[in-house]
């Protein structure tokens, strides 16, 4: 018949084989999470650099819009001037 300890042994460097695998599946998980927050946090901050582009570049879109209007006017009005001196 075998003998009780060896397998006792065995079944003991099965669970400390099973524990350091799951350890290191922890630290896995745990490195790929802190990880991951990293790259979330790095989004972020692009996502909010570029919102603040955006209303930057629509505030000059708007600027330049109004400032479309205004010199389409002036000429309308330059215009009308010419035509009436003909």
């Amino acid at each position: 018949m075998s003998d009780p300890n060896k397998s006792w042994h065995l079944n003991r460097q099965i669970n400390l084989s099973t524990l350091v695998q799951l350890v290191l599946l922890a630290g896995l998980i745990l490195t790929s999470w802190v990880n991951l927050q990293r790259q979330l946090d790095l989004l972020q901050h692009d996502v909010t650099q570029l919102l603040n582009c955006q209303k930057e570049l629509q505030s000059k879109f708007e600027t330049l819009s109004e400032r479309s209007i205004s010199y389409e006017y002036r000429l309308q009005a330059m215009e009308k001037k010419s035509n009436a001196y003909e």
